[in-house]
């Protein structure tokens, strides 16, 4: 679909892989609206992009509501979401004196993560299915997964369930929203300079990096909106989940 003139809204859209995507969907000429709980950096972002910012916690029914309604009122129904809000704490499922794994710990990146992320594609949905189709479809939602999905890493039990959990969803809600011609796909990133990594040392970071395959680095957040641009653009793509990790596959630690 022609991203150029459409409403759009990206939740987690303040930092890291989000602001990439909202930079590049309004450098192609969309109506931005931006989702994210950091005041400070949703607003310099929205100002900085011609956007809107709306205080958004993905995980509660009322606040998304208002969202919707505040982006719908500044840009007309939007017909691209983006999905980047998240949270990844790190816990084991035992931890030192034979703790156990916070449940509210958990309970919150299953909220967040999975719930928020659905959360905002049914309301959004809803939305969208009453508006008229344009050229065959009416629009695009793309979601973050994980490659913890796959392989997830000691201490990720919960980060890598709220993200499997993402991963197969996918295919059910692009078979459930394809008669109202709305697309579903899943972006799996593998290990990307996002805010959290950046506040690494130089030394670690390029230690990650170099257990990427090809290319060896991490990878850049523009990379991720490139392939967020592809799926808008292309109208075939749909139901799936696609791994952008430079052929990673994560070790255990």
């Amino acid at each position: 679909m022609d991203i150029n003139g459409a409403a759009a809204i990206v939740t987690g859209g303040a930092s890291g892989l989000g602001k990439a995507t909202a930079t590049m969907l309004a450098q192609q000429g969309a109506k931005v609206a931006i989702f994210d709980l950091n005041e400070e950096a949703g607003r310099a972002t929205a100002q900085a992009l011609g956007a809107v910012y709306v205080a958004v916690n993905v995980a509660d029914d009322a606040s998304v509501a208002a969202g919707l309604d505040a982006a719908e009122a500044a840009h007309g129904v939007a017909r691209i979401l983006v999905n980047c809000a998240g949270i990844a704490p790190a816990m084991k499922t035992v931890g030192k004196e034979n703790a156990p794994h916070a449940l509210d710990t958990f309970a919150k990146t299953i909220s967040v993560n999975l719930i928020g992320s659905f959360n905002v594609i049914a309301k959004f949905a809803a939305r969208l299915a009453a508006t008229d189709d344009v050229d065959g479809e009416r629009g695009v939602i793309v979601n973050t997964a994980s490659v913890a999905a796959y392989d997830g890493q000691v201490g990720q039990a919960a980060y890598a369930a709220s993200k499997g959990g993402v991963v197969g969803m996918t295919l059910p809600i692009a078979r459930d929203l394809a008669q109202h011609k709305i697309r579903v796909m899943t972006i799996a990133p593998g290990i990307f300079l996002t805010p959290m990594v950046e506040g690494f040392p130089q030394h670690v970071q390029d230690a990650l990096g170099a257990q990427v395959p090809h290319p060896s680095r991490l990878g850049k957040p523009a990379e991720y909106a490139q392939l967020v641009e592809s799926i808008v653009r292309n109208p075939m793509l749909n139901g799936e989940v696609i791994r952008l990790d430079g052929a990673i596959r994560m070790a255990p630690r």
